[in-house]
């Protein structure tokens, strides 16, 4: 039986990036887990996102790891109503093995993000922290990575 939430969850991702950020919207993400803990985001392997080698391209790898870290903090800010704004300051990638399969990206990090968050809307001042994700592809690897990356997470609270 489908996970009725996650659906609509998935949905409301798609519908958001493709009226806001429709290059998330190629790539189709579909949620696996989204919380104020973690996000796991799976994308899958199509011919519109594959490289010249038959793997998940560079750019569709980040797009999974902005998604997987970018939602929780998403959530956190519509859920308390908050003026703070994000944006993503650096981006590191540590690529292992060729992604050749429907990709999951999981980040872990919400309670680093909501105290994060806490120091924004306390502080008025631009507050950063480092967020990691993982990709892998369970079908052909299970949980062994095949990138690895941390993105720096800068909010500040608006007017």
């Amino acid at each position: 039986m489908p996970d009725w939430k996650m659906f609509k969850a998935t949905w409301s991702l798609r519908l958001f990036a493709f009226t806001r950020i429709p290059l998330i919207a190629i790539v189709r993400p579909t949620l696996l887990q989204a919380d104020a803990e973690s996000c796991v985001v799976k994308l899958p392997l199509s011919w519109l996102v594959k490289n010249h080698l038959g793997s998940l391209y560079f750019g569709a790898l980040a797009i999974g790891a902005d998604v997987a870290g970018g939602l929780i903090v998403m959530n956190l800010i519509r859920a308390r109503r908050s003026r703070v704004a994000f944006l993503f300051k650096d981006f590191h990638a540590d690529f292992h093995k060729r992604a050749e399969g429907t990709t999951a990206f999981s980040c872990h990090d919400g309670k680093k993000l909501q105290a994060l968050l806490d120091r924004a809307e306390t502080s008025g001042e631009r507050e950063e922290d480092i967020v990691e994700v993982i990709a892998t592809v369970p079908d052909k690897l299970g949980d062994e990575p095949v990138a690895t990356f941390r993105l720096t997470i800068s909010m500040k609270k608006r007017g």
